[in-house]
Order: structure tokens, then sequence, then C-alpha cells
């Protein structure tokens, strides 16, 4: 399922959101200028090695991506999501927020291979974050979504708890697949996907400005 939009209108600009997509996107276009060799230095230079963990490298981490693929997905999530939990956090509080998600990410995919070589790059942490905190601030929200039946694809508004929670479910499973895997066995760090929305789940009540909860967003989701 390829989520479009949702339908919950903001009352704000969300200018962190914004600010983080066009960040990761010239980063990834400054990565498409490189050569092999110099790729391969410059992750392993500002991505996080779980075997040489540092936290000054979680920052930065954040905003390197595999590819096309793995930036647009990333991004089309932080869109649809991300502006709805700034409008409720208050930008400074979303920022603060996004950044300590990923930190929770990266160091749960570390404490669960730590002996790993291979450096991790993304803001799919962060984003997991925010999917965690989009639940809770708005549980009867829906998505616009592709989805494939059999041959044929449909539009269909998805329950953002449905969907989220698919997602969220898929990581968990796929996560504890991974368990017992070599340290030097590249993929998705599935637990930095579950760390993630775990602690958006919880670092939003802590974060979430109740004043900004009163607002008549109803009329979008009936």
């Amino acid at each position: 399922m390829i989520p479009l939009r949702d339908v919950i209108p903001t009352r704000t600009w969300p200018v962190v959101t914004v600010g983080l997509i066009i960040v990761n996107v010239l980063v990834f276009l400054h990565e498409q200028t490189l050569g092999r060799h110099e790729l391969d230095g410059f992750v392993r230079t500002w991505g996080v090695v779980p075997a040489s963990f540092t936290w000054d490298r979680v920052v930065t981490s954040m905003f390197l991506h595999g590819g096309w693929a793995h930036i647009g997905g990333n991004m089309l999530y932080l869109w649809i999501f991300g502006d709805n939990v700034e409008d409720r956090l208050g930008h400074v509080r979303y920022l603060v927020f996004y950044l300590l998600c990923g930190a929770a990410a990266a160091g749960a995919q570390t404490y669960v291979n730590p002996e790993s070589l291979i450096p991790m790059i993304g803001a799919s942490g962060a984003i997991s974050g925010v999917l965690g905190a989009y639940i809770v601030l708005f549980p009867h929200s829906r998505v616009l979504t592709i989805v494939p039946i059999v041959f044929f694809i449909q539009l269909l508004e998805v329950p953002a708890i449905v969907l989220l929670g698919l997602w969220f479910l898929m990581q968990l499973l796929s996560g504890v697949g991974t368990l017992g895997a070599r340290a030097d066995v590249g993929g998705v760090a599935f637990w930095a996907h579950v760390a993630g929305f775990v602690a958006g789940l919880g670092l939003v009540y802590v974060f979430r400005q109740p004043e900004r909860q009163k607002v008549e967003w109803w009329d979008g989701v009936r």
C-alpha cells in the first residue's frame, strides 16, 4: 500500500517538515555527484557505524540515503504525516521530537547489532517516530492509499491506524527475522523503525501541546 495524502487539515505552514525534506534532498543530490569511492567514504564518515558508535554521527546519518527509492519513500511519509504532527506539537518541539526519535532508532539498532561495520543511514527511524505520534494524535484519521488488489489498483481511504499499524507489524516481524543474522550483512534496519515508532508513541505525550488539540479537524474525516 502506498499512501498519497491524509484527510487532516493543518492550521500552520509545516516549516520544519518542509525544511527537513529540502535538506534531505539536497544532501542526496550531493551524494549523486560523488564517485563510488568518494560516496563510500562520505557515508562512512557521516553515517552511524554500530561497531564504532558515536552520538555526533546520529544526526548527520538521518540526512543520508542509499538510493532514489529510499529517499522517495521516506520523504513521502514525512510529507503526508509530518505536517500534521508538527501542527500539533509546534515547530521547535516537533524538531526536537523528530531528532530524539531518530536517536532512539539509531541506539536500538546498534544495541541489536553492535558489531556491525556497515553504516546506518536514512531518516526512517525519525520518521517512524512521526508515524507513532500520528496514531496517537489522529486515531480516527484516514489516508488515501494506492491498494493493489489482484491485478487491479484501487484508490481507497484506509484508516490511518490500520495502515500504520500494519506497517509497524511488518517492521516488527521483519526485525525478529533478522535476529541472529551476521553482523556484516547489510539491509533494512528494521529495529530502528520499531524503536523510532515506539519512541514516537511515548514522546508525543511529552511534546504535544493540549491547546493545539482543540481544533475542528473532524470535518475532514467524516
